[in-house]
């Protein structure tokens, strides 16, 4: 893949948001830890649970992409977008978005049973939002929920299982994103 095809793509899913997405999940880590008397997040933990944030957010903005590929095409302000110019087509999108799909769940896998059990909730909370512009005008707030869940999965990353504790910081992020 050449360096420009790279910098599509990452445009394609809008690699430099990922990085705003991080905090949210590493803070649920560190409160997992604290809380739980597990000491620090390790660090193959912390590598995983931003492996697990990186794929399942571009798996998400790439399904998005897809879904909304016909409104992108007909908006200006999207129009220019590498889909909808068919400089990237919808089957590299596809095949994108089940190595990230897959990515994610391996990651998932390696952090602890529970995170890989609810892999396909958490992916399918993120596919979910792509379609609710489509019939609800709250479609931010399920955005909201879309990243809101990351705490509770870094939590879960850390620890094995779900304590209510993380659920305040999870609804804060909801509603605080769902407010935009």
């Amino acid at each position: 893949m050449t360096k420009s095809r790279i910098r599509t793509v990452l445009e394609m899913i809008k690699f430099e948001h990922s990085v705003f997405a991080l905090p949210f999940a590493l803070t649920g880590a560190l409160l997992a830890a604290r809380a739980s008397r597990h000491g620090w997040p390790t660090l193959w933990q912390v590598l995983w649970i931003v492996v697990t944030m990186v794929a399942a957010r571009s798996a998400a903005m790439t399904v998005n992409r897809i879904v909304d590929l016909r409104y992108d095409r007909e908006n200006p302000r999207t129009n220019k977008r590498a889909l909808a110019t068919g400089e990237l087509s919808v089957q590299f999108a596809w095949v994108f978005t089940i190595a990230a799909v897959s990515i994610f769940l391996l990651a998932a896998w390696q952090l602890n049973r529970l995170a890989l059990e609810l892999a396909p909730l958490a992916l399918a909370i993120l596919f979910f939002y792509s379609f609710t512009k489509r019939f609800t005008n709250w479609s931010h707030l399920f955005l909201g929920v879309a990243l809101g869940i990351s705490p509770a999965a870094a939590w879960i990353a850390v620890t094995g299982g779900l304590d209510w504790r993380i659920l305040i910081l999870c609804a804060a992020v909801t509603l605080w994103v769902g407010g935009f």
